[in-house]
């Protein structure tokens, strides 16, 4: 029994590759040894640098194979065109659905047309592809998360102060949703904007560049909210060398390992916890759900710019040092990697 087992996983695996791809299949992809009544998955990521991306390809995959899917997995690594080949790739192959973690909110409305009109489902994960009439957009409610930043700044250092921001890249339609929460919060106080800039790609190091030239100029801010923890990481470096770490309120959100380390220890204030694993599995049983048939039976919608798709939303969680082991602790990261570096 075991033995099968064994078999089962490696013929389900082999089809997994972890590089971009052109039109046809890249050279170190393995294919199956014999064609199978299975449903066929393609999953592209834009890339594998941010954490959260690893963590949740792989609990995707284990579930669709679970469900008896087979999934092929396409990293773009923060190239447009290449996921833009990567999609065209899945429908040459005739998959039966295309899950998409979108680099560019606008680029790929083309390309998913194209795979709709051969009959193939798709999903746009976490970031949604807009005008392009996706069968479904999974995600986090991305306004929450705004909102739960800017409530928690607000209560941080009270109705007046002034802040800088160091925003996601402008091509992620998420970076604008998230801004609108947190603007809505803020209009309620006294609390200014002093400065603000996208960081284009997500470039994690934009964090320190932004958050050092701001400082240079002598003024310290009240908070600074970073796009991810990434970018939290780099804006607390900069802190760090002007001798201002743990002084500064800095919120970040997806809470990364290396973020809830810097919460428990005191130079990251807080961060936006999105229940990933869920989203992963949820986004696997709807895609086995698709490609069987099955309505999503959803009363939400999210209007992409042209057409109101079918939207699935699940709810973020601010994490403070206090709430950490409630939220966090023994469920995504492990209590002993947590607090590695407090005694």
């Amino acid at each position: 029994m075991e033995y099968k087992k064994t078999i089962a996983f490696v013929m389900a695996a082999v089809i997994i590759t972890l590089t971009g791809c052109g039109s046809s299949a890249p050279n170190n992809v393995e294919k199956p040894a014999q064609e199978t009544d299975s449903i066929q998955i393609g999953l592209s990521i834009d890339s594998l640098l941010i954490e959260r991306w690893s963590r949740e390809r792989d609990l995707f995959v284990s579930k669709a194979q679970e469900l008896g899917a087979e999934v092929n997995v396409q990293n773009a690594n923060g190239v447009v065109e290449e996921q833009i080949k990567q999609i065209q790739y899945f429908i040459d192959k005739g998959v039966d659905v295309i899950v998409v973690i979108a680099i560019d909110d606008i680029a790929l409305k083309d390309t998913i047309a194209a795979a709709k009109k051969e009959g193939i489902k798709v999903i746009a994960y976490d970031r949604p592809i807009r005008n392009a009439n996706v069968d479904l957009y999974l995600s986090v409610d991305n306004e929450k998360v705004g909102e739960l930043m800017a409530e928690y700044i607000r209560d941080y250092i009270g109705n007046e102060g002034s802040i800088i921001q160091v925003k996601g890249s402008p091509t992620d339609y998420n970076v604008q949703m998230v801004q609108d929460g947190f603007e809505r919060i803020l209009s309620t106080t006294h609390i200014r904007i002093d400065y603000a800039e996208f960081s284009e790609g997500w470039v994690a190091e934009n964090g320190f560049t932004v958050t050092d030239e701001y400082l240079k100029t002598g003024k310290v801010p009240d908070a600074i909210m970073c796009g991810n923890d990434n970018l939290a990481a780099h804006a607390i470096r900069a802190l760090i060398e002007h001798r201002l770490g743990g002084k500064v309120c800095v919120v970040g959100q997806d809470a990364d390992l290396e973020a809830c380390q810097r919460i428990v220890e005191g130079t990251q204030y807080m961060t936006v916890y999105k229940p990933v694993e869920k989203l992963a599995i949820k986004a696997a049983e709807r895609s086995v759900d698709m490609a069987n048939g099955v309505p999503l039976g959803l009363r939400d919608t999210f209007f992409d710019g042209t057409y109101d798709v079918p939207y699935e939303k699940l709810k973020p969680v601010a994490v403070t040092k206090e709430n950490m082991d409630d939220v966090i602790t023994g469920k995504y990261h492990q209590k002993n990697e947590i607090y590695l570096n407090v005694p």
